[in-house]
């Protein structure tokens, strides 16, 4: 796999201190709450697992799972809904845990959908931002990194369900998804 990687961009090291970064954050904001914290499958476990352990409050943990990219590496700019929360949300604070802020087509779904069950507030940490490829307004309160708009994989993120469990986050070279 480390051989369809143009360049590394964070590595574990790196990853290491981001959450522990946003996990100081998230601690601070919701020191006196018991957030629901929604972790966006797939790409989202590693990042979701590791970030959490950072977090030393109470909180409950959900996962949904919605998808836009259906194995290609741009948004078809449909939002599915895969698998849902079993959490009433109504009157709670969530955080909501993504891989990626891309089109910000999924986390305007995500949010949208969660307001409309009455959701008290909605926070989003993120692990990666790329405002490049914003095609709706989407903002994040916790960001790990910026990156720039290229197609990466690792750490959760993925191409065609490959590169989730690369403990790294890296540009995928061109040549393996254009030629697919």
């Amino acid at each position: 796999m480390d051989n369809d990687i143009l360049k590394v961009l964070y590595s574990t090291d790196e990853i290491h201190a981001a959450c522990s970064r946003l996990g100081r954050q998230i601690q601070k904001t919701y020191a006196d709450k018991v957030p629901v914290v929604i972790g966006v499958l797939k790409g989202a476990t590693f990042f979701m697992s590791d970030i959490v352990r950072e977090i030393d409050t109470y909180m409950e943990i959900d996962f949904i799972d919605v998808s836009s990219y259906h194995g290609a590496t741009q948004s078809s700019g449909q939002v599915d809904l895969i698998t849902d929360i079993s959490t009433d949300v109504a009157g709670r604070d969530v955080l909501i845990i993504e891989d990626i802020v891309d089109t910000g087509r999924t986390l305007k779904f995500l949010m949208t959908n969660l307001s409309e069950r009455g959701a008290k507030s909605i926070k989003v940490c993120t692990l990666l931002d790329k405002p490049e490829g914003r095609q709706v307004e989407a903002k994040s309160d916790f960001i790990g990194f910026q990156v720039p708009n290229e197609f990466v994989v690792g750490y959760g993120l993925d191409y065609d369900e490959k590169y989730r469990n690369l403990p790294y986050i890296g540009v995928l070279k061109p040549e393996i998804y254009t030629n697919n």
